[in-house]
């Protein structure tokens, strides 16, 4: 009876070395063939992924020149309005400068201190005592 289960053991070392060999075997094929389908489904995924990065660039180039070309719209409007209230500014501050010109001007009038067209005024009329002047002193 040893005999028997000795040979029996045997047998079942022999089927479960087999099985073992077998399923190793299986093992390396589907390694090996997934190796392969990836090598030859990679290289048309990788391509399909280039073509859709492309597109994406693409729309994103066309969105942001979009934005870009509306901040430039938005620009050049808030430009003209400033040059335009640039102008006012200037037109009400030019009209405050000579307010208040003739407000100083009038304060020294009240304390007796000519005004600069009142020198000018002045000047021009000693020019002319001068140059009439030089006239009698050259016939004498």
């Amino acid at each position: 009876m040893a005999k028997v289960t000795l040979k029996k053991i045997e047998a079942e070392e022999t089927t479960a070395v087999s099985e073992v060999k077998l399923y190793a075997r299986k093992i390396w094929l589907a390694g090996l063939g997934a190796y392969a389908k990836a090598g030859q489904e990679g290289a048309e995924y990788v391509k399909e992924l280039i073509k859709t990065g492309e597109a994406t660039e693409k729309k994103g180039k066309k969105i942001v020149d979009e934005k870009i070309e509306a901040a430039n719209t938005e620009i050049d409007t808030v430009k003209d309005e400033v040059k335009g209230i640039k102008g006012k500014i200037e037109v009400q501050f030019d009209k405050v400068e000579k307010a208040f010109d003739h407000r100083v001007g009038r304060a020294l009038n009240r304390f007796g201190i000519a005004s600069k067209h009142d020198v000018e005024t002045l000047s021009a009329k000693l020019d002319g005592l001068t140059a009439l002047l030089e006239r009698v002193a050259r016939k004498q």
